[in-house]
């Protein structure tokens, strides 16, 4: 990855940029393919159907404990899509599928700055509401207008995922500007469990994005990570 530089907010970031410590909370949702691609067509992207007529879409909480860009609270939309110029499509598609960007609401000014800038994410500033018990929980609003809530239920430990370094690519849209990025996470601390998850949609403009996609109010899979360690570099223009 480049040594390049970004200035934000009068500070001087040298790419990469490192995330030393995070936890993550993650639930996996089967959406109708349709949906989803009328949700990202302005990427010009391709949605990966990894069965007939059906996409996967995350739903993320990542909170920011040590890093480059600051301690923060992080909410993602994703869609998983084919690579530019691939209509590719089932289970082994969707190994080779990346995450296309599209809500990425955040709670801290610097990392929104950095975040638009750098890679182009649809970042906005957020308000976050977390509550570290059984089952974890958490709120995300702007302006007062809840885009959704979520309650995981703890997952199974899987205890031999331990440390393991993985390369991944995803997609922001900017402006009409398509960029990739590329990044690399080693995790430790991993849980799972089917289902287990609960989702409500308030009566924000996201949250009504959301429920365009037919969401399930139980996912397909819940994960949670309790130690994440990210390096990102610099994103690449493709058109």
């Amino acid at each position: 990855m480049s040594n390049s530089q970004h200035t934000i907010a009068g500070t001087v970031l040298t790419m990469p940029v490192r995330v030393r410590k995070a936890d993550v909370h993650n639930a996996m949702f089967s959406v109708p393919a349709e949906a989803a691609q009328k949700l990202i067509d302005y990427s010009g992207l391709q949605v990966c159907q990894f069965r007939p007529g059906r996409a996967m879409v995350n739903l993320m909480l990542a909170r920011y404990i040590d890093g480059d860009l600051g301690k923060y609270h992080e909410f993602g939309t994703s869609v998983m899509v084919n690579p530019p110029g691939s209509n590719a499509h089932g289970l082994k598609a969707l190994g080779d599928a990346a995450a296309f960007i599209h809500h990425l609401p955040v709670d801290q000014s610097f990392t929104l700055e950095a975040g638009r800038t750098i890679w182009g994410y649809p970042k906005i500033m957020a308000e976050f509401k977390v509550r570290d018990a059984n089952p974890f929980s958490f709120e995300v609003s702007e302006g007062g207008s809840l885009i959704a809530a979520m309650e995981f239920s703890r997952g199974l430990p899987i205890p031999s995922f331990r440390h393991r370094s993985q390369a991944l690519t995803s997609y922001t849209s900017n402006n009409g500007t398509l960029r990739e990025v590329h990044s690399e996470m080693t995790n430790s601390g991993l849980r799972m469990r089917p289902a287990g998850v609960r989702l409500t949609l308030g009566d924000h403009p996201y949250a009504k994005e959301l429920a365009s996609l037919d969401l399930p109010k139980r996912a397909m899979l819940a994960t949670s990570v309790t130690n994440v360690a990210m390096v990102f570099g610099d994103a690449t223009i493709l058109s």
